[in-house]
């Protein structure tokens, strides 16, 4: 397995639209499993392909506290919303922001799993408001896109002055892996 690098907003390849996948072969499970690994260690509860570059329709969450229930979506669709609800929302790709974002309260999604198969499921709370983030990634679509166009260049200051901080005060988004 391994770590992969994280696109940060404001990098545009995080607005490409992934591509359906069309086979889960073993090349998709190594995905899957990289995927997981990256999204440990960042760490955080929910990655979708297009953060790291790949534009697959693959998403990967795990919400448990414990870290031992991993969830990999491969081709989600939102089959039905229900209700609204506003949480605090962060993302991997926006890294040190966090701001109320209003979302679905229920949703039934439609998904391939990791060995192919075809499922519905159900899901209400923090598990919804992954799922419908991860989903919007997929969709070329960050959390920032919900704020005020103030709040979201606020967002986009805080992101740069952090990666300055992080890359010793370069403004060179190689130092990091991330280009």
């Amino acid at each position: 397995m391994a770590i992969l690098p994280i696109l940060e907003f404001p990098d545009e390849r995080l607005r490409k639209k992934a591509k359906s996948v069309e086979s889960v072969d073993g090349q998709t499970l190594k995905l899957i499993d990289d995927m997981l690994e990256t999204m440990y260690a960042a760490p955080g509860i929910g990655l979708a392909a297009t953060q790291v570059n790949i534009q697959k329709r693959i998403l990967v969450l795990d919400i448990s506290e414990e870290k031992n229930a991993p969830l990999a979506l491969i081709n989600p669709e939102l089959l039905h919303k229900e209700g609204t609800e506003e949480s605090d929302e962060g993302c991997l790709s926006v890294p040190g922001v966090f701001e109320k974002v209003k979302r679905a309260e229920k949703i039934r999604i439609k998904a391939l799993d990791r060995d192919g198969g075809c499922f519905e499921m159900d899901a209400e709370g923090l598990l919804a408001v992954c799922i419908q983030h991860e989903i919007d990634h997929l969709e070329g679509k960050l959390f920032v896109d919900y704020l005020s166009p103030l709040k979201r260049q606020l967002a986009r200051k805080k992101v740069k002055k952090e990666q300055r901080q992080r890359d010793g005060g370069t403004e060179n988004p190689k130092a990091r892996g991330v280009a």
